[in-house]
């Protein structure tokens, strides 16, 4: 007795004329070209007969499972051989094409242990073993040609495309599986039931990923035609992609470019004779062969269903090219073959281990079958090795077709990639990219995204209430950056650092400083040497007339020594400018408030001079042996060695160094000289104010001395102006920033040296050069009005 195969096949009802569907027409009859081949063969179950019966489910899930309880059951007529003693339980269903009707077949003969092996089933779900135990497949699950779609998809820079599918568990679980990987790399998806069309022509996205079967497509493309919406780069599953009902279809042109993953194409000898050998007068009472030659001839044999021509039967199958005869894509006709023979080479391994202990009818149940089938590894004359995993499956490997147009207008399928999941993950996707033709025609890759590459410099901000890759490109915030192309955030610069103008590097901040080569500082040094050189003239006027009585007043070594003090002070300002050091930082403030104190101490000196002298003239007084010359001299060299006492107790504890001031500003550097200890420097500070307001209290008491010339008024004024700058510096000095605190400091040291120049020596210097008669010792001594020199 001969065991059987049942076979699923989806196609049309039988009683809608001209509505057969050719290709699953084509699968029955390559299962039974595939049983006929095994059956001859001599290597491959010998000595047995496999039978088959054929049931149409009309892609009913209802259809399905009554038609697999009826060959469970083994209703009907059997092919096998009268001398059986028992009608056969089928051992194998080959089937069926569409995920939906498997799914409830698989469920139905699941629990008697029924194997099933599909050859266009591809829901990933149905590698579920918990629920599917007795499944397997010939053509690999979707799980892998969704995750190759999604890395296709991310490959070519779409990260908004649409999505279709099919309302059945071939779309749902195909696409759910596409959207969690395409989520996963960054793509994003829309998908609308109802109005598809109007969505897709209103929708941005510019690629559409049909997960759809051949049979749901055909009605959404005929829709898009009427609309004439094109210029959409269509991404299609194996189901439709492959199919030359689609390209061969002038109204459906606008698929030009459409890319997806197939399966491999192979050659079958012989197959082609066999399909075109069909003849419905070899089997007349067989009433699909009638209406399968009904449909391909366009012709009918009964005279009261005349749509056009009579069939006399006469018609050559040769003479046609539809999908039944085209043997250029036998990619899922070849799945129905290998399956077929996989059945076969489990019966034979189970055959031949059982045929040593009796009766092969004894062990040739479903339950073996499917234990052997699990095991089943052989090579297909076709050169494909064909084996099952754990799940079911068979190793999944596809190729990348593109509809390219050929000289006749139509769209031909080119083999432009591979995908195959056994090789290392860097090598499974292999794609020559210049062999692609895209929408339209264009050879440039279309472009499908939400928003734009955000470009370095920004960052991306995502659009509230869409998906991730829909975002506005932000600018990046002051000291901050993004070197790459869609940044999700933007990186702070190190502190010494700031970002240039694009906000793509971070450069060094621009350091700051009070340089020579500036204009305050230029004007700043021209001040400086101009009270040095007015200064040094003024000695020299001195030093010319240092014989006059006007010179010889008030001492005279105290006003060279003044000069030589305020010449310094001029010259220390210099040390504030430029680009501070170790050095020039410790020498700037020790050499300011040196100087400044031998400045002070000698106009403190001439002012006790004058108060001496004053006394000198009174009946009785010899005060002037207390503060002669030598007094002047140790007195100013004391006062002087107090202040340097400090500077060296300064430099020795905490001494001033260079500090780069990084938060005063955010987008500089400001390098300017610490003080070190606050306490020294506000010390030196504190010592030159208390001289200064020992000077001026004294000079004040001495102002209105009746001598003709009386130098303590002019020193007076001296004092006021010094002591006027230094304290409007305090204020100034702690709330200016950066270099100009610099600035405001040695604007103060030259403004205090002026005065001190200008109000002590000017008007010596006008009597020696302007009123020379009035540089007498008689004059010096005269009685005048109040005022008048």
């Amino acid at each position: 007795m001969a065991p059987e195969v049942g076979l699923q096949c989806e196609g049309q009802s039988h009683k809608a004329m001209l509505r057969l569907n050719l290709r699953e027409f084509k699968f029955a009859q390559t299962l039974m070209f595939a049983i006929e081949e095994i059956n001859n063969s001599t290597g491959l179950l010998p000595g047995i007969t496999l039978g088959y019966k054929i049931y149409d489910a009309c892609s009913s899930i209802i259809l399905g499972i009554r038609s697999a309880m009826a060959l469970m059951n083994g209703f009907g007529e059997t092919l096998s051989d009268t001398s059986c003693q028992r009608p056969p339980a089928v051992q194998a269903i080959v089937g069926e094409s569409g995920s939906t009707p498997t799914i409830g077949i698989a469920s139905a003969v699941g629990p008697f242990s029924i194997p099933v092996v599909s050859h266009f089933a591809t829901c990933a779900c149905l590698s579920n073993k918990k629920r599917f135990p007795t499944f397997f497949r010939t053509i690999p699950s979707d799980y892998y040609q969704s995750r190759a779609l999604a890395q296709l998809v991310k490959l070519f820079g779409w990260t908004w495309v649409g999505a279709v599918r099919s309302r059945n568990d071939y779309g749902y679980n195909g696409m759910a599986t596409f959207t969690e990987a395409a989520e996963e790399l960054g793509i994003y998806t829309r998908q609308q039931i109802r109005a598809v069309v109007e969505v897709m022509r209103k929708a941005t996205a510019k690629v559409v990923v049909a997960f759809m079967s051949l049979g749901d497509i055909i009605p959404l493309l005929d829709e898009l035609a009427q609309h004439n919406v094109s210029g959409l780069q269509w991404v299609g599953s194996e189901s439709w992609i492959t199919s030359k009902g689609l390209s061969e279809t002038k109204a459906f042109s606008f698929l030009t470019g459409a890319i997806g993953f197939v399966i491999g194409n192979v050659q079958l000898s012989g197959l082609k004779e066999f399909l075109v050998d069909v003849h419905p007068f070899k089997a007349p009472h067989n009433l699909l062969l009638r209406e399968f030659w009904e449909t391909a001839f366009e012709c009918s044999f009964e005279n009261t269903h005349i749509t056009g021509s009579q069939c006399t039967g006469s018609e050559s199958l040769l003479t046609l090219q539809n999908q039944y005869t085209d043997m250029s894509e036998l990619r899922i006709t070849n799945k129905v073959y290998t399956a077929v023979y996989a059945v076969a080479h489990s019966l034979h391994s189970l055959i031949m281990e059982a045929s040593d202990n009796g009766s092969i009818w004894n062990v040739l149940v479903p339950e073996k079958v499917l234990e052997y089938l699990k095991k089943v590894n052989f090579t297909s004359k076709t050169g494909e090795q064909i084996f099952f995993d754990s799940r079911g499956d068979p190793a999944a490997r596809y190729e990348l077709v593109n509809w390219q147009p050929d000289d006749d207008g139509t769209l031909q399928f080119k083999s432009v990639g591979v995908y195959d999941t056994s090789a290392p993950s860097e090598q499974r996707f292999v794609l020559n990219q210049g062999g692609l033709t895209w929408a339209g025609g264009q050879s440039q890759v279309p472009v499908s995204v939400c928003s734009e590459s955000c470009p370095p410099g920004t960052r991306k901000a995502q659009q509230k209430g869409k998906p991730i890759c829909c975002y506005d490109c932000i600018p990046c915030g002051e000291g901050e950056i993004s070197n790459e192309t869609d940044s999700y955030d933007c990186i702070p610069c190190d502190l010494e650092y700031w970002s240039n103008e694009s906000k793509d590097k971070c450069v060094l901040k621009y350091i700051e400083y009070l340089s020579y080569s500036e204009i305050m500082g230029i004007v700043l040094v021209f001040f400086s040497v101009f009270g040095t050189t007015v200064t040094i003239l003024v000695a020299a006027v001195f030093f010319t007339h240092r014989d006059t009585p006007i010179v010889k007043a008030n001492n005279s070594e105290l006003s060279f020594l003044l000069l030589f003090s305020l010449t310094l002070c001029f010259l220390c300002s210099l040390t504030f400018i430029g680009r501070p050091s170790e050095w020039s930082c410790m020498l700037r403030h020790t050499a300011f408030g040196i100087t400044f104190v031998l400045c002070i101490s000698c106009v403190l000196g001439k002012t006790i001079v004058v108060l001496m002298a004053f006394r000198a003239t009174l009946p009785g007084s010899n005060v002037m042996k207390w503060f002669g010359p030598l007094q002047q001299r140790l007195s100013v060299l004391g006062f002087t060695l107090v202040q340097v006492l400090i500077c060296v107790l300064w430099l020795t504890i905490s001494p001033p160094f260079p500090y780069r001031n990084m938060h005063l500003y955010i987008d500089k550097i400001i390098l300017e000289c610490d003080v070190g200890s606050a306490i020294g420097f506000w010390a030196i500070l504190g010592y030159i104010g208390l001289l200064a307001l020992l000077c001026f209290v004294l000079a004040f008491l001495a102002r209105k001395l009746p001598d003709n010339f009386n130098e303590a008024k002019f020193i007076t004024f001296s004092m006021l102006i010094f002591c006027a700058v230094w304290i409007t510096f305090i204020p100034a000095y702690v709330s200016s920033p950066g270099k100009f605190t610099v600035a405001v400091e040695i604007f103060a040291i030259l403004a205090s040296s002026f005065g001190l120049l200008l109000c002590i020596f000017t008007p010596k210097c006008y009597i020696i050069l302007i009123k020379p008669e009035q540089n007498t010792k008689k004059h010096m001594m005269g009685k005048t009005a109040p005022g008048s020199i």
